[in-house]
């Protein structure tokens, strides 16, 4: 066995002429303890947040959207859906069109975002998982249905259990800009009901699903014109690769995003709390560690003589700071497997039982965590790195200044 760890092993378990030394040396170890428990447990749950929220959007939003460069719309030809139905990786394709209209339901009106979707998009963006009333259904003969988010049925008042009354949409006619006649400058088309949906605000309140064909005579589109295109990915293809042939094989003049980058700020947002959340935490295991400073600078005074005997018997500089060093590392190893432990356990019984429950209503019923292994590696090199300069001041300072001179190089 290494002779340094050795004798710091024998150190940290043998008792201490002053009991001041023992009581600091364990607050080191439940310090460094809850730290990394805390890193382990905040970071898994902002973990399952943003897997959450990557699960909603996920359902709302498909493999890669492809959008015209210019303009807001732009003309299907057969020819551009052969290209794209041709590349490797790609397995199913919707078309959308997108635009804003104002939704009137007896005496309430709103203004809402009207997203019309061929009849692919349900399976290609699992949009069906997010419907908590009513039935996924567009269009029934030549009778045409809605899906509203949560918030924009609220606005209204509408309720897919009463769907006697039907919701008008209006949308300006393109291209008549000056009527006298009101009613002849916009289109008018009426809706029924059939599900609502609830991802978050930002979606509940913006959003409402309609059968393509409807939107094309609201927004005067014409047959082949769409908003964009909503593409499945084979299930473990390449996504990025199949984004670069998407593009390379259309041109410059459209668009093409994947999931990430449709909403793009969002997720930014996200890592970047998780970055600063973790950079917060490791300040304060800064702080934490501290006690191990105190902790060593009391273990060189107290084991002096220990330490000229040493010297006595041969041993150099070197292998006196390696002792007190092994002290700081044990203390901080300690520590952070018993933080590791206890963080995990905790985060194993609340994936386990959810005992952090969410008020009714929302997305889940428990809070969301997920345990990620890049997470545990950052942590330990973290805990490990502010162990070692917290002994390595106290040790090199301490046996230059304190020690005898006998022992000093």
């Amino acid at each position: 066995m290494n002779l340094s760890l050795y004798i710091a092993k024998r150190y940290i378990v043998s008792k201490k002429s002053t009991n001041a030394i023992t009581i600091i040396s364990w607050i080191s170890v439940v310090a460094i303890a809850v730290g990394t428990a805390a890193l382990i447990i905040v970071l898994s749950g902002m973990n399952g947040l943003t897997g959450l929220v990557q699960g909603l959007y996920n359902s709302f939003d498909s493999d890669l959207e492809v959008k015209a460069a210019k303009g807001k719309s732009f003309v299907m030809t057969e020819d551009l859906n052969k290209k794209i139905k041709v590349i490797n990786g790609i397995q199913d394709v919707a078309y959308c069109i997108e635009d804003k209209a104002l939704l009137k339901y007896d005496e309430k009106q709103t203004i809402v975002t009207i997203k019309g979707v061929s009849k692919q998009f349900e399976s290609i963006t699992r949009f069906d998982t997010l419907i908590y009333e009513g039935k996924y259904n567009l269009r029934q003969g030549n009778a045409y249905y809605g899906i509203l988010g949560k918030g924009v049925a609220f606005r209204l008042g509408v309720s897919v259990t009463y769907i006697f009354d039907p919701i008008t949409l209006y949308s300006p006619k393109r291209g008549k800009s000056k009527t006298f006649n009101p009613e002849e400058a916009f289109n008018e088309y009426k809706i029924y009901p059939s599900a609502l949906f609830s991802i978050n605000d930002e979606f509940d309140f913006k959003y409402a699903l309609v059968d393509i064909d409807l939107a094309k005579q609201l927004f005067d589109y014409a047959d082949d014109e769409i908003s964009s295109l909503e593409i499945q990915c084979v299930p473990g293809a390449n996504l990025e690769q199949t984004q670069a042939e998407l593009i390379k094989v259309i041109g410059n003049n459209y668009v093409v995003k994947n999931r990430f980058q449709q909403n793009e700020m969002l997720f930014k947002t996200l890592q970047s709390e998780k970055l600063w959340t973790f950079i917060i935490l490791v300040f304060i295991l800064i702080v934490a560690t501290f006690n191990i400073i105190g902790a060593l600078t009391m273990l060189i005074i107290e084991k002096k003589k220990d330490i000229v005997i040493l010297n006595h018997l041969g041993a150099d500089t070197k292998l006196i700071r390696n002792i007190f060093m092994m002290e700081g590392f044990l203390i901080t190893v300690i520590g952070a497997v018993i933080g590791l432990v206890l963080g995990t356990t905790l985060c194993w019984l609340q994936i386990k039982f959810g005992f952090i429950r969410f008020d009714e209503g929302y997305v889940v019923e428990a809070y969301p965590v997920k345990i990620m292994w890049q997470d545990f590696a950052a942590i330990i090199g973290v805990v490990m790195l502010i162990g070692f300069f917290a002994a390595w001041y106290p040790v090199r300072i301490f046996t230059n200044k304190s020690l005898s001179k006998e022992i000093v190089e």
